[in-house]
């Protein structure tokens, strides 16, 4: 295995980390910076107000995207075992 390999391996594994974890930081985000604006104009000050809203929005987008997500991950994987003998040899 030479380090140019490696070096791909590991490229590819970080986008898809990144292309899975993209929609649950997103709909978090969004939905943390709306929180934060209803509770700078309306001043309420609760730190746990906000957990609800991502845990449900969080559950919204899993459920929305969780089929692609299973999907880009098991054929991600698949071709990983795939190519391990290549690899090896």
């Amino acid at each position: 295995m030479t380090p140019e390999t490696v070096l791909t391996l590991a490229r590819e594994a970080l986008l898809l980390t990144l292309m899975l974890a993209a929609p649950l930081l997103i709909a978090s985000l969004a939905v943390g910076v709306l929180i934060g604006l209803f509770q700078a104009a309306t001043q309420i000050n609760e730190m746990t107000l906000s957990f609800i809203p991502k845990l449900l929005a969080l559950t919204a987008v899993v459920v929305v995207a969780g089929p692609w997500m299973l999907q880009t991950l098991t054929e991600y994987t698949r071709r990983l075992f795939e190519s391990i003998p290549s690899l090896i040899g």
